[in-house]
């Protein structure tokens, strides 16, 4: 089952502001884009990948002449609770553009193949502590 859900969302899709809604300045959007998430670990991850989803959408769509009225993400995913190894991330796009559906399902298709989170997240990343964090009263972890 899916969970910790997000969503990002900008244009004419974008969510009401409201209780759980931040709003961001956005280079692509005039209004900037909206995110709804929790505050935690998880939410976060897919939060990631589905803002990397929607910026690459408005990049890719500018450069290739498609007009975007509104972009709407929403990730979500679950976690192996005894290992807390995410068991994937699946995201959803709903596009407002007067582009025609084979024009946007290739625009989908390409943003899928280079988006660089969720590109980053499928081959795996090493994440490592820096040890030496310049505080001199902190506690190890």
């Amino acid at each position: 089952m899916d969970q910790f859900g997000v969503v990002v969302s900008a244009g004419s899709l974008q969510d009401d502001a409201g209780a759980g809604v931040v709003r961001f300045p956005h280079r692509w959007t005039d209004a900037g884009v909206t995110v709804r998430a929790d505050f935690t670990g998880a939410h976060l991850l897919h939060l990631a990948a589905a803002g990397c989803v929607l910026n690459d959408l408005y990049r890719e769509a500018a450069g290739l002449g498609i007009p975007l009225d509104g972009v709407r993400v929403t990730a979500a995913g679950a976690f192996d609770t005894t290992t807390w190894t995410s068991t994937g991330i699946t995201y959803t796009v709903e596009l407002d553009s007067p582009g025609n559906d084979g024009v946007l399902a290739g625009l989908l298709a390409r943003v899928d193949e280079i988006a660089e989170i969720p590109r980053a997240i499928r081959a795996g990343a090493q994440v490592t502590r820096n040890s030496s964090n310049g505080a001199s009263n902190a506690a190890p972890l």
